[in-house]
């Protein structure tokens, strides 16, 4: 029998000896596999790193300045702004010289508004009037009809004033122009009588609805029945004269604010303009 002294080292040798070698109990203990989202890496030169490295630098080669995208929108501007000044300019009157017109020289119209254009309605002796009948004169134009009790008389007869103002005092012809804007009860003959109160010299035109509204629309002129009682009715309207010069251009645009004196007053001031810029 062997002593405790003698066991106590075999013992030890053997359990030493059954701590190197895994018995079938003993637990193992194997590596942790952690989860890595594929293509969502920050870091690393792995093979799942590459689709976030590619993505991120296509963005940052495809990423483009504000004025790539500025420079195509005021291109586009400018386009529609061409194309709206192109209409404007193809409904101004044409200022070549045709068949019935006057020797008239071309003039520049770049820096004036599109105000006028052409039209076709007839004179109190039923004879077609075009725009061609006034190239080569000065005119006043005033809308109005003659059924107006207030505003239309007063200015016709401020129009009929200048008139022989401007040929008393200053020498200077004029061709008075009355348009009707109540087609339906201003006939020709209607206008002849009407106008020759105030003076014959007027030229009183009228025409269909249609040729009316169109030179109404032409010249910005606003125009509506109100107060309409059976065939009774008054028409709402802008009350301007407008002030043609040869070239068939609006110079300018007259309020009823303008005494006679006034109106004739600058009117010639126009028509002297008009010589002055002609000779140099």
């Amino acid at each position: 029998m062997l002593t405790p002294r003698v066991l106590k080292p075999s013992l030890l040798r053997r359990l030493w000896a059954a701590a190197e070698l895994p018995p079938p109990w003993r637990l193992r203990i194997l590596p942790v596999r952690t989860y890595r989202p594929r293509g969502y890496s920050s870091g690393g030169s792995s093979k799942y790193d590459r689709p976030m490295r590619q993505f991120s630098e296509q963005n940052e080669s495809t990423a483009r300045p504000l004025i790539y995208y500025v420079a195509p929108a005021l291109l586009a501007f400018a386009g529609i702004a061409t194309f709206v000044h192109y209409n404007d300019e193809r409904r101004a009157v044409p200022l070549a010289k045709g068949p019935g017109q006057t020797s008239v020289p071309k003039r520049c119209n770049t820096n004036r508004p599109a105000i006028g254009g052409p039209f076709k309605l007839y004179d109190t002796e039923k004879i077609e009037v075009t725009e061609s009948k006034l190239r080569g004169n000065w005119t006043l134009m005033y809308f109005g009809y003659t059924s107006c009790p207030d505003v239309d008389p007063a200015e016709v007869q401020k129009m009929a004033d200048v008139v022989k103002l401007l040929e008393s005092k200053y020498g200077i012809k004029i061709t008075p122009l009355f348009i009707t804007i109540d087609p339906q009860r201003d006939s020709p003959a209607q206008l002849k009588a009407y106008l020759s109160e105030f003076d014959p010299r007027i030229v009183g035109l009228t025409g269909p609805i249609s040729a009316v509204r169109q030179i109404a629309q032409e010249y910005r002129v606003f125009f509506k029945r109100v107060e309409e009682v059976g065939q009774d009715y008054l028409v709402e309207s802008s009350h301007n004269m407008y002030l043609l010069d040869p070239y068939l251009e609006t110079v300018r645009c007259f309020g009823t604010e303008y005494e006679a004196s006034d109106l004739a007053e600058a009117i010639t001031t126009e028509v002297q303009k008009a010589s002055a810029s002609s000779t140099n």
